[in-house]
């Protein structure tokens, strides 16, 4: 970041955005990497670049972060929500029956770095003609195959910006579509005529410079995490009330099934260990409350889950504590 400052770069001009741009693109074989200031608004972005807009539906995990239904509702579209399956992504079996004629995109969302079963929706993209938006917020390293793949750098995840995002897409008239809706729709001669509704969603020279450093050593970072991942799971092995869930393609954040799961988060927090609850579902948030409230997968993962501190330094002492009192509030330590 130094450089940004000893050049004068500061702003969303110079040549760090760019640098930043290509490295994330190309760890993750795509062509074209657009930065912005928040995964929110890759999302929103990658909506407006596929042409979603009022009138239209797009489908959406009823398990995950109310940013995918916001980013939705941002573009004057309707999110219409599918339940999760087993691995808490998007029940594929559960897609097509809330397509409808409305229907223009589906949002998959690889949960706490699990991949979504990406080639049975792509399939059903291409049987129904939608487009696909990745949320890849949480699965930084993993692979796109979708239209377009939105990116977190939120000060949480697998590399940070402290803010910031980016999209993702093969598609080079989506790249300049996603480039120029984020620059408040300029002309080519910067003319003050703006033809369309845009925002002011740049990255910032410094927070490039901060995400470029990481991505230089992103396979460094993704196997420290691994090792965090294994180390949990033999820590937590054989505690009849937990459930350990199954492996991340990469890991963001260690998640949990635990029985009295209140009483345990209270125990940790007064032993000095944070955790965080699951997402709620997307029906049961105020925005888009649903009364006659069906039976989902995702309120039994809601009710249980939380998360463990999960961040690249922690070491395994910092986890033989955090599971040492796990197994003690359990009476199998």
């Amino acid at each position: 970041m130094t450089g940004t400052i000893n050049d004068g770069w500061i702003s969303s001009q110079g040549p760090f955005v760019q640098r930043f741009e290509r490295a994330f693109a190309d760890y993750h074989g795509s062509a074209h990497g657009v930065a912005c200031g928040s995964g929110t608004a890759a999302l929103t972005l990658a909506l407006r670049a596929l042409g979603v807009g009022p009138g239209d539906e797009v489908i959406v995990p009823e398990f995950t972060m109310i940013a995918c239904a916001w980013a939705v509702t941002y573009t004057g579209a309707t999110p219409v929500f599918v339940d999760c399956a087993d691995d808490m992504n998007i029940d594929v079996t559960r897609i097509e029956e809330k397509i409808t004629p409305r229907t223009k995109a589906i949002m998959p969302v690889h949960i706490y770095g699990r991949r979504c079963s990406m080639a049975a929706i792509m399939d059903i993209a291409f049987e129904y003609n939608l487009r696909v938006v990745e949320d890849s917020a949480e699965a930084i390293g993993v692979r796109p195959v979708g239209d377009i793949a939105c990116f977190s750098l939120y000060a949480n995840k697998i590399i940070t910006a402290g803010e910031g995002g980016i999209c993702l897409t093969d598609d080079p008239r989506l790249a300049a579509q996603l480039a120029h809706l984020r620059g408040m729709a300029f002309t080519a001669d910067h003319s003050f005529l703006h033809k369309k509704l845009a925002y002011n969603f740049r990255m910032t020279a410094m927070q490039a410079a901060v995400a470029l450093a990481q991505v230089e050593r992103l396979d460094d970072i993704l196997a420290a995490r691994r090792e965090i991942e294994r180390r949990y799971d033999l820590g937590l092995k054989d505690i009849p009330e937990v459930t350990v869930m199954p492996p991340r393609d990469v890991l963001w954040m260690y998640d949990i099934r635990a029985e009295h799961r209140d009483e345990l988060r209270v125990f940790l927090e007064g032993e000095g260990v944070e955790t965080r609850l699951f997402f709620k579902p997307m029906s049961r948030q105020p925005g888009y409350y649903t009364p006659e409230w069906p039976s989902l997968n995702a309120s039994r993962f809601s009710a249980d889950g939380l998360y463990l501190p999960t961040y690249t330094a922690l070491t395994p002492a910092d986890q033989d504590y955090v599971t040492g009192k796990i197994r003690s509030f359990y009476g199998t330590a």
